[in-house]
């Protein structure tokens, strides 16, 4: 089964620092907050960014290019599939439908089907099993949980309160102290 993706954030490192994109599902499953890390080359994480924040201005890009080629034999992108992953290598599909009307599956790289599917604009997939294997958690949404959370808490225990809660009873002198 696959759910749908998207782009969450593109960090484009440089030297000894890998770049990486994060995807996250459309539809936010509250029982199981998820972010799919897909480590990449700094190359590919400036083609994301790129199609993610198109520059009307610049020359046409590879991904461009192969949009321009797929759509100029008459067939188009129907979607892209993460449809794997191997230790720390994950495997995709671009999900084609030809002139012809049929059905084209054609393997490449994550990083390739997402440049890709951010021109084109169609969504992406990710195969369930690999958010078992690889997602981790969204700690943003967690946090956010939590916070929702304890002001409910603290929202009962204010309405919970009555007049007789606030009486000072210890017989102590409650005057301010100097």
């Amino acid at each position: 089964m696959f759910i749908e993706m998207e782009v969450e954030t593109v960090v484009i490192g440089g030297g000894p620092v890998s770049s990486l994109i994060v995807l996250q599902p459309t539809q936010q499953n509250e029982d199981e907050p998820l972010n799919l890390p897909i480590r990449i080359g700094s190359v590919e994480a400036t083609a994301i960014s790129m199609g993610v924040n198109p520059d009307a201005s610049a020359r046409p890009m590879t991904h461009d290019l192969l949009k321009s080629v797929i759509e100029s034999l008459g067939s188009h992108l129907r979607s892209v599939l993460i449809t794997d992953v191997s230790g720390t290598t994950f495997y995709a599909q671009l999900d084609l439908i030809n002139a012809g009307g049929h059905e084209v599956r054609v393997d490449c790289r994550p990083s390739d089907a997402i440049a890709l599917a951010v021109r084109c604009n169609v969504p992406t997939f990710a195969e369930r099993a690999v958010l078992r294997t690889a997602a981790m958690p969204d700690f943003g949404a967690i946090e956010d949980q939590e916070h929702n959370q304890e002001m409910q808490d603290f929202h009962e225990f204010v309405e919970g309160l009555t007049p007789d809660d606030f009486n000072v009873t210890d017989g102590g002198d409650n005057t301010p102290q100097k």
